[in-house]
């Protein structure tokens, strides 16, 4: 069964803030995302549908426990491709088809400890009333050039919505670690969530992540953020 609950984290090993988060999704046909995850997942549906989300955001306060934040390590945009899973024993989650990262301490940390496919790239948010432009340009590794380009129009606040919850209330993160099938749970408060209409959108980060362009205009959410703890990985069984 899905979780819809924020989990408790008794032991973070890692906090960060998720600022200025646009999630920008498209419906795929569930066979093809089901290709490129790993044994032991299965793609996750709704409305007959598997969903496929490009998030841009701004990666805030990050540090681990008993530490404070460092001004330049700890800031920086980061933009997803991720889809949505659940594992053998029906737990639910986010796959990740790429991450990319405005700073290369933070893609090599996510690389090393957690085996995610981080990305790094020059990256830049501007934040104005009522309105947010994201950039990135992939660096490495490849395919050198990615981009993602949007600008998004904020909305009034969204009320409750089936799909909205379904794309937004994850609350672990998969991962394969020494070829075996990991997950970690990722502990905060349900997402505020805003209309947005998209302005103008230039991407290529969800075709190198392996799927064929989107051919239909996204559906679009906006939070301005929450505070999050990220627990250790664990195995996950057969």
């Amino acid at each position: 069964m899905r979780t819809t609950q924020p989990p408790r984290i008794i032991w973070p090993v890692m906090y960060h803030q998720w600022s200025h988060m646009t999630f920008i999704h498209w419906r795929y046909p569930a066979a093809l995302v089901q290709s490129l995850l790993p044994d032991g997942l299965t793609v996750e549906e709704f409305d007959g549908s598997a969903w496929v989300g490009l998030t841009p955001f701004l990666m805030e306060n990050v540090r681990v426990p008993g530490t404070p934040a460092l001004p330049w390590l700890s800031r920086f945009p980061e933009t997803n491709v991720r889809t949505y899973v659940h594992d053998s024993q029906g737990r639910s989650g986010i796959w990740f088809l790429s991450l990319d990262a405005g700073r290369l301490p933070a893609v090599l940390g996510g690389r090393v400890g957690y085996r995610l496919p981080y990305h790094w790239s020059d990256m830049s948010l501007r934040v104005e009333e009522g309105r947010r432009s994201y950039r990135c340009r992939r660096r490495r590794p490849g395919p050198v050039g990615a981009r993602c380009d949007a600008d998004v129009e904020l909305g009034a606040p969204l009320a409750e919505d089936e799909l909205a919850h379904f794309l937004t209330a994850r609350y672990l993160l998969f991962t394969v670690v020494a070829s075996r099938l990991a997950h970690a749970k990722v502990g905060h408060r349900p997402w505020p969530l805003h209309h947005a209409r998209l302005l103008q959108l230039d991407q290529g980060l969800v075709q190198a992540g392996g799927l064929t362009a989107p051919d239909h205009d996204p559906v679009l959410h906006a939070s301005p953020g929450v505070r999050v703890g990220i627990g250790m990985w664990s195995w996950s069984r057969p």
